[in-house]
């Protein structure tokens, strides 16, 4: 099978149910944010600290591909099948999180991003999911996305946050707090 087309030369990708539409819609913007937040969190996942975390990354990584198809149909009407997304997927990030939290100092500043390449990466990923959200956000203002989804997504950059501390501590770095000037 070749992975070319040639069918969106001109602009132009079909949802999943055949409609053509501009590849600079909204919609295509939504789940191409979805395709690269998955792409990041694969970085996140290949990060030797998160040896013990590769299958909860792997499962957030089918949720996001869920999401993407999700966002990538027409309507419910669709002819296709595709996979939900359900109330447990947002329950086992707030697992994870609270499993993490439980060996976790306090927080009681705002943390600067990085301190290792580890945890940068993290943070690029809870970056790109915070725009995953907004753009999702605005679609959901002209066309229907499910409450689930957002939430999901709202819930996933939280997750990467408590990750991204949870690395810190794992990896014996310094948290570096932000202090403003005055």
């Amino acid at each position: 099978m070749k992975i070319y087309t040639k069918t969106g030369d001109k602009g132009q990708t079909s949802l999943v149910g055949g409609t053509r539409v501009p590849k600079t819609e909204l919609r295509i913007e939504a789940y191409g944010t979805i395709d690269e937040l998955n792409s990041y969190v694969g970085l996140v996942r290949d990060q030797a600290v998160n040896s013990d975390r590769k299958d909860i990354l792997k499962e957030i990584q089918d949720r996001l591909f869920t999401i993407g198809s999700i966002l990538a149909s027409e309507n419910e009407d669709t002819k296709k099948r595709i996979p939900d997304l359900h109330e447990s997927d947002v329950e086992l990030l707030e697992k994870e999180m609270d499993r993490m939290d439980e060996s976790l100092e306090p927080l009681r500043f705002f943390i600067l991003p990085g301190g290792h390449q580890s945890v940068s990466f993290g943070h690029l990923a809870r970056t790109v999911c915070r725009r995953a959200e907004r753009v999702v956000l605005r679609l959901a203002e002209k066309s229907e996305v499910s409450d689930l989804v957002v939430r999901y997504l709202n819930r996933l950059s939280d997750y990467l946050f408590v990750l991204c501390r949870m690395m810190i501590k794992e990896l014996n770095v310094e948290e570096i707090s932000w202090k403003p000037r005055v």
